[in-house]
C-alpha cells in the first residue's frame, strides 16, 4: 500500500484523498484552516460535482436556492439559481467528510516540500515533518506555481483583484446578484441570518486603488454609489465590516505533473470567478487524479500516459472556461473601451468556444482514458468540438462505429445495438454531425 500526502483540505484536496481512500491507498491530508470567512455562491452542477465525489457533509452546507438577479449590458434579468455556500461550514463539512472515510488529517502550515530518496517530505510549522511516497499540491491559486521540477511559469489571464466585503445586516431571504460597471463587476449575496457579502472585481493594472487604511471607505462609497447594491442591501447599517483583497487571476500550471506529485484543483487551474463554477472546475481535475496516481504508483510504464492524461485534460477545461468567460464579458457593451472589459473580452484569444459539427471530420486515435481504476489507453473518436476524444456513448465503444459508418450504412452498423442503445447513439451521431 502507498502513502500519499494531500496538501489542502478544499474540495479538491478532499475529493483526491476519498477517491485514493477507495483505491485502497493510505492518504493524509494537511491542511490550514482558511483565513478569512467567506461565502461562495454555486451553480446545481457544483452541487451535482460534490455528491459524485462523496462529499456529502460538504454538500450540506448548501442553501436553498434563489434566483440571481443580473444587470449586465444595461439588462435587467433573472439568470440560473446560485446556491450560497456559508464556506466555514462548507470546509468543516469536508473535513467531517475526510474523517468518517478514514482519512487521517493534520492541521498545520506547510513550510517547504522536498524530495528525497524517492520520497516526499513536508516540513511543518510547529510539527514534525511528514513523509510519503506521492505528493498531491491542492492548496489552491496560492500554491508555489515555481519550482525545481517545473517546466516554466504559469499562463496566466489579465491580472484580476477581488475585494469582498463581509459585515452583519438585518436578516432576510438568501438572495444573490451581480453588476457591472465601467471598471469592472460585483458580486453580492445576502444569508437568511442577515450576514452581507460585496466582492468588487476589478483590473490590476489600470485600477488605482487607495492605500489599505482607505479601503474599506473606498468600498463603502462604491456600494453607495449603486442603486442595485442600495436596493438589494436596503438601508440597514453595517456592523463588524470586514475586507479580504484577494487575487482572482486566471492561472493554468504548465506542468501538472512529474515523478511523485500532482497537482488538482486551483493549484494546476484557477479559473476566473465570473460564472461561480470555480468549485466545479476545481473538482473536474481532482475527480479524474485518484486513477492518475494510481497509475502513477502501481503500473509505472503507463506513467507517461497518465500524465499526458492529466495535463490535456486540465489544459482543455482551462482554455474552454475562459473562451466561454471572455463570449461572456464580450456581451458588456457599454465601456468596450474600458481596460476592464477590452482586456477580457479578447482573452486568451479569437477561436470559438465550441465548434460546429462536421462528421467529415471526425478522427479516430488512440489515447488516454480512465478505466476501473486505472489510465490505459483505447481508441477514441476526436472531433474539432472534443479534441480530447469520446470513448463510449451508454457504454457503446463509439470509434468502431464511426470507422464502419464511413463506408457502411447506419442500419447495418448498429443492427447488434439493443433499441435503447442505438438510439441514444443515432442521437450521438446526429450532433456530430452525421447525415445518412
Amino acid at each position: 500500500m502507498s502513502r500519499v500526502l494531500v496538501l489542502g483540505a478544499g474540495p479538491a484536496g478532499a475529493a483526491v484523498a476519498l477517491g485514493l481512500r477507495r483505491l485502497g491507498h493510505d492518504v493524509c491530508v494537511v491542511s490550514e484552516w482558511r483565513r478569512f470567512a467567506a461565502l461562495e455562491g454555486v451553480s446545481p452542477r457544483v452541487l451535482e460535482g460534490l455528491r459524485g465525489a462523496g462529499l456529502l457533509r460538504a454538500l450540506a452546507a448548501a442553501s436553498e436556492p434563489s434566483q440571481r438577479q443580473v444587470q449586465w449590458n444595461g439588462q435587467r434579468t433573472a439568470q440560473n439559481l446560485e446556491y450560497l455556500l456559508d464556506r466555514p461550514r462548507f470546509d468543516q463539512g469536508l473535513r467531517d467528510d475526510l474523517h468518517a472515510a478514514g482519512v487521517a488529517l493534520i492541521e498545520g502550515r506547510v513550510l517547504s516540500v522536498e524530495r528525497d530518496a524517492g520520497q516526499m517530505g513536508v516540513t511543518l510549522e510547529g510539527a514534525a515533518p511528514v513523509f510519503a511516497d506521492f505528493l498531491v499540491e491542492a492548496r489552491g491559486r496560492q500554491a508555489p506555481q515555481a519550482s525545481k521540477a517545473s517546466s516554466g511559469r504559469a499562463w496566466r489571464g489579465p491580472e484580476t483583484l477581488s475585494l469582498l466585503n463581509r459585515w452583519q445586516g438585518q436578516p432576510g431571504p438568501n438572495a444573490s446578484a451581480v453588476q457591472s460597471f465601467a471598471d469592472g463587476w460585483a458580486w453580492m449575496a445576502r444569508q437568511a441570518d442577515g450576514r452581507c457579502y460585496w466582492q468588487l472585481t476589478l483590473d490590476v493594472v489600470s485600477t488605482q486603488l487607495p492605500d489599505k487604511a482607505a479601503l474599506l471607505d473606498y468600498c463603502r462609497a462604491r456600494r453607495q454609489q449603486s442603486e442595485m447594491a442600495c436596493r438589494f442591501f436596503g438601508a440597514a447599517e453595517e456592523h463588524d465590516l470586514h475586507l479580504h483583497a484577494r487575487s482572482s487571476t486566471a492561472i493554468l500550471s504548465r506542468q501538472t505533473g512529474a515523478e511523485g506529485w500532482l497537482r488538482v484543483g486551483d493549484a494546476a487551474m484557477a479559473v476566473d470567478p465570473l460564472s461561480g463554477n470555480g468549485i466545479f472546475q476545481s473538482l473536474s481535475s481532482a475527480l479524474q487524479a485518484p486513477a492518475v496516481i494510481n497509475t502513477l504508483l502501481q503500473r509505472p510504464e503507463r506513467a507517461a500516459l497518465a500524465l499526458q492524461f492529466h495535463q490535456q485534460r486540465v489544459e482543455h477545461l482551462f482554455w474552454r472556461f475562459a473562451r466561454n468567460g471572455r463570449d461572456f464579458y464580450a456581451q458588456e457593451q457599454q465601456w468596450p473601451d474600458a481596460p476592464f472589459w477590452r482586456a477580457r473580452s479578447c482573452w486568451p484569444d479569437q477561436a470559438p468556444a465550441h465548434r460546429e459539427a462536421d462528421f467529415a471530420a471526425l478522427q479516430v486515435q488512440a489515447g488516454p482514458v480512465l478505466r476501473d481504476g486505472w489510465v490505459d489507453e483505447v481508441e477514441l473518436v476526436v472531433s474539432p468540438d472534443q479534441p480530447m476524444g469520446i470513448w463510449h456513448v451508454q457504454g457503446v465503444a463509439v470509434a468502431p462505429l464511426v470507422k464502419r459508418l464511413k463506408h457502411e450504412p447506419a442500419e447495418q452498423v448498429l443492427a447488434g445495438l439493443e433499441p435503447e442503445q442505438a438510439r441514444m447513439i443515432r442521437s450521438w451521431l446526429l450532433s456530430q454531425g452525421y447525415r445518412p
